[in-house]
């Protein structure tokens, strides 16, 4: 009787996934291009538009690099954090919910502390949210050592109870509710006070928010502390075996308790970095990036440099989709949503047909 078996495959080199990835993501174009010229558009010219995220023959070329940016930087940070816990075999799917109560957090702040000066009021709600959200981190990483929970389930769930609360605040016009305009007759979430506003770096009319320069300086931070110190060794031995690492001596618990706290702390922060750039707070701030940095951290391997490059070309992904679509009204963001999905899903196939091999074994073979 023949069986089939899934084995890993020999000799699976770097230039070798590039090459394949290289190959799905042109045949992913492709399809898109058929989807485009059935609607009776250029598909050079969108995917020209796309790739240059709609710098060529703009003249407010800066908004399009300050708008990719914006998308960059929370699924940078976001997919770094989920490194940290997947790293250890912990899988952390509550990004979503993290980086909503860090910014819904900070956003509380901003709207009590009108008074006082700026960077006071930014580092209060940069605490706010690390804190709110490492403790929620922390609470899901207790239930799983101490009664054997499933943090993947554990950590859903609180995508969408955080999600509805978000909404219950954004939808409750009451006297007590701050987050919302005072002059506005149905609910919107109000815009924060400019002590608030996360500052930056004026090149000309380009604004480069600190939030990027810290970004790119923490992902030195966690790229060292996972190479060099003994936390980031205690992350790796945990991750490749709990046994081995009790019998090495180290306190598995505390490892997890440390590292999913210092996780979602981080995605926390995201959040309330989004928030303080984008000046307000929303259902949808998260720009999916609590979905898509498990994408991010999956295709880099969990490697640093991995997730800084994946994580940039998938927001040039994001954001050019959405600077192309503004230009041919016969498509909507709905279209820049589904190529995103087919190009993504074809990443993903290939990253596992080239990891992976299927095998026919017959009965009694080992």
């Amino acid at each position: 009787m023949n069986r089939f078996h899934l084995v890993r495959r020999n000799g699976n080199t770097l230039v070798r996934r590039i090459i394949c990835y290289i190959i799905a993501i042109l045949i992913s174009m492709g399809i898109g291009a058929i989807l485009l010229a059935s609607l009776g558009i250029n598909p050079l010219s969108y995917y020209k538009d796309m790739l240059t995220i709609g710098l060529i023959g703009n003249r407010y070329a800066y908004k399009s690099i300050e708008g990719f940016l914006k998308i960059f930087v929370p699924l940078l940070m976001v997919s770094l954090a989920l490194a940290l816990s997947f790293k250890m075999r912990f899988w952390n799917i509550g990004g979503e919910g993290e980086f909503l109560i860090g910014g819904m957090c900070a956003a509380a702040v901003a709207f009590n502390c009108g008074g006082l000066p700026q960077p006071v009021v930014l580092l209060l709600m940069f605490l706010a949210a690390i804190i709110s959200s490492g403790l929620i981190g922390l609470a899901v990483a207790f239930l799983k050592c101490r009664f054997k929970t499933s943090e993947t389930l554990v950590t859903l769930m609180i995508n969408y109870i955080v999600l509805y609360i978000v909404k219950f605040f954004g939808e409750t016009k009451a006297p007590w509710n701050f987050f919302l305009r005072e002059d506005s007759e149905r609910p919107l979430f109000a815009k924060f006070p400019d002590n608030a506003a996360m500052p930056g770096i004026h090149i000309g009319q380009f604004n480069l928010l600190y939030s990027v320069i810290f970004s790119l300086i923490l992902t030195g931070i966690i790229y060292v502390y996972l190479r060099f110190t003994k936390q980031g060794y205690e992350i790796a031995v945990v991750g490749d075996s709990a046994a081995t690492a009790k019998y090495a001596g180290i306190k598995v618990k505390h490892v997890i308790l440390r590292t999913m706290f210092l996780s979602a702390a981080l995605i926390g922060l995201a959040g309330a970095f989004s928030a303080s750039a984008s000046a307000t707070v929303s259902s949808s701030m998260t720009n999916n990036a609590g979905w898509t940095g498990i994408v991010v951290a999956w295709l880099s391997k969990l490697s640093i440099p991995g997730i800084l490059v994946t994580s940039f070309l998938i927001s040039i992904l994001q954001y050019g989709c959405q600077a192309a679509s503004t230009s041919y009204p016969a498509i909507d963001r709905n279209f820049a949503d589904l190529l995103q999905g087919i190009i993504l899903f074809a990443v993903l196939v290939s990253d596992f047909a080239v990891t992976f091999k299927i095998v026919r074994r017959q009965e009694g073979e080992s």
